[in-house]
């Protein structure tokens, strides 16, 4: 395999993920700026953080509900010989004209149930971590930053797991309802619930680290310019 073939299909994700970070840390933002106004501290406690990151997922669902509804799809077309859709925009076309709107959004409700306690452990952790790993008020560290990002990332996947598994499932199908498939995947066995999430677990530490990195510095460079 080439050094380019290694990154094939790499542009539709980055498409995605880089609107629903910044809608997620937008509304990470306002949510502790309510919280400042509410509790009238400027140093806000961990239970303020965890609400201002289960705040953020109500902005960032109308993002990643649709996203990942289109790449659910188009990864199930993959595994099959012949592809019906040939990209984003085809699924979106699609489905706008079989249901509306309403299929476009098809398992928004499970990505708000998934995102909102999910955030809040995620941006929870994050922010225990670092203060914990500052001494003295001392300036964030690449290492801090590296390790407090990687553990909110594990720490998050493992509290959602089951939650995204049903999730992934309902956007995958127009029929499937939340019911029958907790049914079917607990009559299954437990571990159905969290297919592949050894690999979830490597993916989510560097993945949420460079995350978390990326934020921070993108903060910095905007406090020196405005």
């Amino acid at each position: 395999m080439t050094f380019q073939g290694l990154y094939q299909g790499f542009i539709p994700p980055l498409l995605g993920t880089v609107p629903i970070i910044a809608v997620t840390f937008c509304g990470y933002d306002f949510g502790k700026f309510l919280m400042k106004k509410n509790s009238g501290a400027s140093d806000l406690e961990i239970r303020h953080i965890m609400f201002a990151g289960f705040f953020s997922a109500f902005p960032a669902t109308f993002v990643t509900a649709p996203f990942e509804r289109v790449k659910i799809i188009l990864q199930i077309q993959g595994q099959n010989e012949k592809n019906k859709f040939n990209g984003i925009c085809h699924v979106l076309k699609h489905l706008y004209k079989t249901d509306g709107i309403k299929s476009v959004f098809r398992g928004g409700y499970m990505t708000l149930a998934r995102d909102a306690p999910g955030s809040a452990v995620y941006f929870g952790v994050y922010e225990t971590t670092k203060r914990y790993m500052m001494e003295d008020n001392s300036e964030l560290s690449l290492g801090t930053t590296i390790i407090a990002g990687g553990l909110a990332g594990i720490a998050m996947w493992s509290a959602i797991f089951p939650i995204d598994t049903v999730k992934s499932a309902i956007q995958g199908s127009d029929k499937i309802s939340v019911k029958s498939i907790c049914t079917t995947l607990y009559r299954q066995g437990i571990s159905r619930f969290f297919p592949g999430f050894g690999t979830a677990m490597l993916r989510s530490f560097p993945a949420n680290s460079a995350t978390f990195l990326g934020v921070e510095v993108t903060y910095k460079i905007l406090d020196k310019l405005f």
